[in-house]
């Protein structure tokens, strides 16, 4: 038996071993060329259960959450609610290879907290701060501006309380499960 896909299914409430490997979230998935795994791959390793190899690779992390590939997926298998209990297995092993995108995800976190959604260039900047990562991918903020994907202010959202609320709420069960406060 397979304890590591057990966890993964159990935690995470997706169906995992129905995955067939038809690689349409792959296929739909804005971030997959960007990663050492493609998300089909990341499921299969879960269902081989190499938890060593999953939980090492970078792509873990820049999974954005979208939802695409649940949408694609013939069995309904939401890969980024698999990734949320794999990089919360990751931080607490503490054993990460591409030690600043844990901080990529603690910017995008703090960015949807402070303004109810994601304010780019304010996530950008801390990612930079905290990873030391000035020039990795300089020219890139320029290009984005120049095509309106970067705003200079923050746009608040109009129930950006009840999602403060909600971090409150996960700060607090976190710290009754006796865990890391992130807040």
């Amino acid at each position: 038996m397979n304890d590591f896909l057990e966890l993964l299914e159990t935690e995470s409430g997706q169906p995992i071993r129905r995955c067939y490997q038809c690689k349409k979230c792959s296929g739909g998935c804005p971030v997959s060329s960007y990663t050492d795994i493609r998300p089909h791959q990341m499921v299969r390793l879960a269902q081989l259960g190499k938890q060593e190899e999953l939980l090492a690779s970078p792509g873990i992390w820049y999974c954005t959450g979208c939802m695409t590939c649940h949408a694609r997926c013939p069995n309904g298998i939401n890969i980024s609610a698999i990734l949320d209990v794999v990089k919360a297995r990751a931080l607490r092993a503490g054993d990460l290879t591409a030690e600043s995108l844990p901080f990529f995800h603690d910017c995008f976190l703090a960015s949807v907290r402070h303004h109810g959604r994601v304010f780019e260039l304010g996530m950008v900047a801390g990612y930079k701060w905290r990873s030391k990562r000035w020039t990795d991918d300089k020219g890139l903020g320029a290009r984005m501006f120049l095509k309106g994907k970067l705003a200079l202010l923050p746009n608040r959202c109009s129930n950006s309380r009840q999602i403060r609320e909600i971090f409150q709420i996960e700060v607090a069960l976190r710290k009754k499960e006796g865990g890391k406060d992130n807040g």
